[in-house]
């Protein structure tokens, strides 16, 4: 199969009025948020660095740090398999499953988060081929499964798609009335999903990162779907490519700082979960996945498996925002299970030659390797890609120019002696400039479809009008940026000030640091945290509430809301009290109880996030409204400073209610999780 049908495949897309109107809302909108959340960390780039540093050195000590997290999961009481192959993989899962039916059920129900390893090995196909039922959870690849298809995007799976379709899917699959109000279609899946997160026999999800230090997993989602497949199951499975390891949680806290906000524009997703044993009477087994990964450490496309799967390198892309997923085809017609920049290093590296001509459908100009949070350069492995897909013959050719045709050749002459000689170069670009402005825009003459296939959706860009040398004219040293920092009243000033405050912070030797810890027992600094955090949490539809007695708010609140009946965590409330008021409650789990009250850990000012047990899902996932009690001595300035109290614990950082954007981009509160958090913060002395 030539590239004929690669390049039909562009055509299509690009001509597909409803696809492009869809991506243009999914890659303006995450951009933007991009931008916005890496205002927050002025060191973004130091960070950036770091995290780079850190995924070398996991890819070149990879068996190393393997062993040790192997080592510490086994001693957590995981199971772990090893597959060197898609196959493998799929083994596994069906021998773990097979042992569910012999003793649990006549026909096991998967409950399926989003991975894309599962992707990778087509894991749903080969489950469906022997019977098993297995259900997407995650709202966008729920939407793509419901129309058999692959997702279009790493992070948005159903990014090519209009809600007019969504609610056209919903009506005819679900059976509910036509409607394109999008929190409705929301509701629906979420009221369907939720008997199947009820009575999955097990749950499968990937993983964002492994912790050697630990032998734990991290998994971030913003629906609440993944807490649910890993909790609530008697089995759970998690796919885990080998190279997604960070050295310790301190690393690991650098990767959460760039990761979300790569992804989805957030500082933090709604659930960033740490999983460090099985749940009482649970099974946990990890799937460390080679498929191909040792073949690219050790080949020229090494650096590709740094990347931490955020899709900001699709966003950024102008040719991946013309296309959509479903454009990145192989030679076979396979819709690569990578798409974008990434993909097309990726896909080739561990499928072959099948994807080669991915790497073709680049402008190389650079925006993925900018937008990429560990700096790799994606570029250059695009060329490497494309370098290594022909055969040595072909090649060689090429290097002789016998493989050019002639008017390849004879253009390159022409620039040959245009760009070697000054004055020569110079009248051409007057000539282009002027050429470009009689036949642009959009002049039926020059969309030449047939020799380049640009003009399909494209204007040749104008030339301009003046060459640099013309325009360039040298400044004083003195810029204006130089101006505004000095000026304190300015933007540019107090983010400068912000950034060497936030940076001597987390700086021991530090003045600033000094002043910070010997301030740490101080009311002032109480309350400046406090403050942090409700406005951090109220930005996310969260609510807080200052106490002195956690029990009287609560009831107050629960009797304003006409609710007598809660879960609730044990410990957390006087009991006492609380039954005097009127207000009955359980430590049982019920899934019925529309409110759930449990304790906080630890609460991050910067993020407005609570830090709590992964295991209380009945008082903190399954309710419509959650609860929490947080005492303003446990609010902690950042995440790194909670990472001590995450080691070998299952927890986690709840940021927010549970929300979605995957129709659509339209925010919505409220998936599978809690559509309310209300923070209780207790003032009083108590320990």
């Amino acid at each position: 199969m030539s590239n004929a049908s690669f390049r039909a495949r562009i055509r299509q897309s690009i001509e597909n009025e409803t696809l492009q109107t869809a991506l243009d809302n999914n890659s303006e909108r995450r951009l933007r948020g991009k931008a916005t959340a890496f205002e927050s960390i002025p060191d973004w780039r130091e960070r950036r660095q770091r995290a780079h540093s850190v995924r070398a050195d996991v890819v070149e000590r990879l068996d190393e740090y393997l062993d040790r997290f192997i080592a510490n999961a086994q001693t957590n009481g995981i199971t772990i398999h090893r597959a060197k192959d898609a196959q493998e993989a799929i083994h596994i899962v069906l021998d773990i499953t097979q042992s569910i039916t012999n003793y649990q059920s006549p026909s096991p129900l998967i409950a399926k988060s989003k991975s894309m390893v599962s992707e990778e090995i087509s894991l749903n196909h080969a489950l469906e081929e022997h019977g098993i039922d297995v259900v997407e959870t995650d709202l966008g690849e729920y939407i793509v499964q419901l129309r058999k298809e692959r997702p279009s995007h790493i992070i948005t799976p159903a990014a090519h798609l209009k809600k007019e379709q969504v609610a056209q899917l919903f009506h005819e699959k679900l059976g509910i009335p036509y409607t394109e109000d999008i929190p409705t279609l929301t509701a629906t899946a979420r009221k369907v999903l939720r008997q199947v997160f009820l009575t999955a026999d097990i749950g499968i999800s990937g993983v964002n990162f492994g912790v050697a230090e630990t032998g734990g997993i991290c998994i971030v989602t913003n629906e609440g779907n993944g807490r649910m497949v890993t909790t609530l199951p008697k089995t759970h499975i998690a796919l885990m490519g080998i190279e997604r390891l960070v050295p310790n949680l301190d690393d690991l806290a650098l990767m959460l700082s760039l990761l979300p906000r790569s992804a989805t524009g957030q500082k933090i997703t709604v659930y960033t979960q740490l999983i460090h044993t099985p749940m009482p009477g649970q099974e946990r087994h990890i799937i460390l996945l080679d498929n191909g990964r040792n073949k690219i450490r050790n080949s020229p496309l090494k650096e590709s498996l740094y990347c931490i799967r955020c899709g900001a390198c699709l966003n950024a892309c102008p040719v991946f925002r013309e296309l959509s997923g479903h454009a990145y085809i192989g030679r076979d017609l396979s819709i690569a299970p990578y798409p974008g920049p990434i993909g097309s290093v990726i896909s080739p590296g561990l499928f072959g030659e099948n994807y080669f001509q991915l790497a073709q459908a680049s402008s190389l100009c650079g925006a993925c390797k900018e937008a990429c949070p560990v700096d790799i350069d994606l570029p250059k492995l695009l060329t490497r890609v494309r370098a290594g897909a022909a055969d040595d013959a072909k090649r060689k050719a090429d290097e002789d120019g016998k493989g050019l045709t002639w008017s390849t050749r004879f253009f390159l002459r022409i620039f040959t002696r245009l760009s070697t000689q000054p004055k020569l170069f110079a009248l051409s670009q007057k000539l282009a400039s002027l050429g470009t402005h009689l036949l642009s825009p959009r002049s039926a003459w020059m969309r030449l479809p047939a020799f380049t296939g640009w003009g399909y959706s494209k204007d040749l860009p104008r030339f301009a009008g003046k060459t640099f040398r013309e325009r360039f004219k040298p400044k004083t040293p003195a810029t204006s940026g130089d101006v505004a920092l000095h000026n304190p009243d300015s933007n540019v000033s107090r983010r400068w000030n912000a950034a060497s405050e936030g940076a001597a912070l987390h700086n021991p030797d530090s003045n600033v640091s000094r002043r910070w810890n010997a301030a740490s027992g101080d009311v002032a600094l109480r309350e400046y945290l406090v403050q942090q955090f409700t406005g951090e949490l109220a930005a996310l539809s969260g609510n807080v509430y200052r106490t002195q007695n956690p029990t009287r708010a609560v009831a107050e609140y629960l009797l304003a809301n006409h609710v007598l009946k809660i879960y609730l965590q044990p410990g957390v409330l006087d009991e006492t009290q609380l039954t005097d008021t009127g207000i009955d409650y359980t430590h049982d789990p019920d899934p019925t109880l529309t409110v759930g009250v449990t304790k906080a850990w630890a609460g991050l000012a910067d993020t407005g996030s609570v830090l709590e047990a992964d295991g209380e899902l009945f008082g903190s996932l399954l309710p419509e409204v959650h609860l929490v009690i947080l005492k303003s001595k446990d609010i902690l300035p950042s995440l790194p400073d909670s990472m001590s109290l995450v080691k070998n614990q299952n927890a986690v950082f709840i940021t927010g209610p549970s929300r979605t954007a995957d129709i659509e981009m339209t925010l919505t509160i409220g998936v599978h999780g809690p559509r309310e958090i209300h923070v209780f913060v207790d003032d009083s002395n108590s320990g």
